[in-house]
């Protein structure tokens, strides 16, 4: 009885580092967008020095799943949390890469003039961050419904990405320095994209918990 007492207990602080990671991912971010709209280029530094911290966790919560399914042999169930743990940390982990890649292209872009106002790339961080909100909820919660909403917050984020992007195709010209720039933002717009689709993946990893069963949220 006590290693099952002592399991649960192991459970739950996987549970609790995993949220940890989360908010500090969704910090990253915000930061690295903020930074980008406003060319603050130290927030950019410290957005991407942040990500040791996770992956720090990403390595903590490795071990200790590891630890628990060497040392407990946990039944199937059981055995589908931690699996679940470990790959939203893992997904977790590449969004915050894609946030450090955005606060990359503020500091490539030096401080320049934007061509154009950032207005949907905010718009698109803003809904990255309540997906992965929702996605940590649906965890929590063991939500099946709330996890499976998330392909419909997805589809919204790729319509913003698809327009932004044609936008951004047509302001292209003959002036290099104005392409670049163009480019960079359209980087952005994609690695925002790829945040949705990691939020999704994490809403697939709870109805996998949940059901046993597998369903796919990027259609």
């Amino acid at each position: 009885m006590d290693n099952r007492i002592n399991f649960h207990q192991s459970l739950d602080q996987l549970q609790e580092t995993l949220l940890h990671m989360g908010k500090q991912v969704e910090s990253m971010i915000f930061q690295a967008v903020d930074a980008l709209a406003r060319q603050d280029e130290n927030l950019a530094r410290r957005t991407i020095e942040a990500d040791d911290q996770i992956d720090e966790m990403m390595i903590h919560i490795e071990e200790n799943s590891l630890r628990l399914i060497a040392l407990q042999q946990p039944m199937a169930s059981d055995l589908r949390i931690i699996s679940t743990a470990l790959k939203i940390a893992t997904d977790l982990e590449r969004i915050a890469d894609h946030a450090v890649d955005i606060a990359k292209i503020c500091l490539r872009l030096n401080g320049e003039a934007l061509v154009k106002p950032l207005v949907d790339i905010p718009r698109m961080a803003e809904l990255t961050q309540a997906m992965l909100r929702e996605s940590l909820l649906a965890y929590t919660e063991r939500n099946v419904h709330r996890a499976a909403t998330l392909a419909e917050k997805d589809d919204e984020v790729d319509k913003l990405y698809s327009g932004l992007a044609n936008d951004l195709l047509k302001l292209m010209g003959s002036d290099i320095a104005v392409n670049r720039q163009l480019t960079q933002l359209l980087l952005t717009a994609h690695f925002l994209e790829r945040v949705a689709d990691h939020t999704t993946n994490i809403g697939e990893g709870v109805i996998y918990m949940v059901t046993g069963k597998r369903k796919d949220l990027n259609i």
